[in-house]
């Protein structure tokens, strides 16, 4: 730029563009009681390393200071702990229109819940009950595993990263949950949005497991809760006695990743977050709330 008083030759550095990647976790879904399925993982969109459901990554958004930005942080869904039946979804979470679909409830005796990945079906009155797995949603996650009615037992919860494995049939144990997606988005590879595994009954050893990125193993009396701020399902519980309890989901996140040289973000009220540093980068990690984020 040509200063016209001086005559001298200035340049003007403008600031790096504000470019935040980001990833959305819903909450996971809580398994169902009594042979019950596991639930599914919370849907997952990213734009770093891999998203969920076996899509091509999301795009990072261009943003501008001084705006307001909506983010909410998704519960986990919960499970059951003194009466047969089904679990709950998960809560969907998002940042400025990205939105994840909360986690399929896994079922007790029939077809698992549809999500951002879906729940495991049931056959928990035994006999020859076939049930089929929830639905996963296109891009966030995968279905969940179904039973054969052969025996009584849940099947696991889908995964971000896979399909929940069906009961097995030939020992009654519960399926395993599919397992969840590893991205990189913070600096190191960490994996989230696995399902929850099926419950059996007593005497039956294969319970299953939960899938990697928190999900919650199926048990024969009391499961196990997916993991919090993982979107990960609640493991199926298993005889459907006094003290049998199903798993709840896990809670699910919103991290945010933009240049330093950008701007510096505001974590408004109502939400629960921090940041951290990775290189040339600044990374947010929300763990609960709703409420808005800006850079300035």
């Amino acid at each position: 730029m040509l200063n016209i008083i001086t005559g001298v030759i200035s340049t003007i550095t403008l600031a790096p563009a504000l470019v935040v990647d980001y990833l959305v976790v819903a909450g996971g879904a809580g398994g169902g009681r009594a042979y019950g399925g596991g639930g599914g993982a919370g849907g997952l969109r990213c734009t770093v390393t891999a998203t969920g459901g076996g899509g091509i990554l999301e795009t990072a958004q261009t943003l501008n200071l001084a705006t307001n930005y909506a983010v909410a942080v998704g519960a986990g869904g919960a499970g059951r702990t003194t009466t047969n039946g089904s679990g709950t979804n998960g809560v969907n979470s998002s940042f400025n229109g990205v939105t994840s679909t909360g986690g399929g409830a896994g079922a007790f005796d029939g077809a698992g819940s549809g999500g951002g990945s879906g729940g495991g079906g049931s056959n928990g009155s035994g006999g020859t009950l076939s049930t089929s797995g929830g639905a996963g949603t296109a891009y966030q996650g995968y279905d969940g595993g179904k039973t054969d009615g052969n025996r009584v037992s849940g099947a696991g919860g889908g995964g971000a990263g896979q399909l929940g494995n069906n009961a097995l049939s030939g020992t009654g144990g519960g399926g395993a949950g599919g397992n969840g997606v590893a991205t990189s988005i913070t600096g190191s590879s960490v994996t989230y949005a696995g399902g929850g595994g099926g419950g059996a009954a007593t005497g039956w050893t294969n319970q299953g497991a939960g899938g990697t990125g928190g999900g919650g193993a199926g048990a024969q009396v009391t499961a196990t809760n997916g993991s919090a701020n993982t979107g990960g399902g609640g493991g199926g519980g298993g005889n459907d006695a006094s003290g049998t309890t199903s798993g709840n989901g896990g809670s699910g996140i919103v991290i945010l990743r933009y240049p330093t040289a950008a701007g510096t973000i505001t974590i408004g009220a109502g939400l629960t977050g921090s940041t951290a540093t990775d290189g040339s980068y600044k990374v947010t990690t929300i763990t609960a709330g709703s409420g808005n984020v800006s850079w300035a």
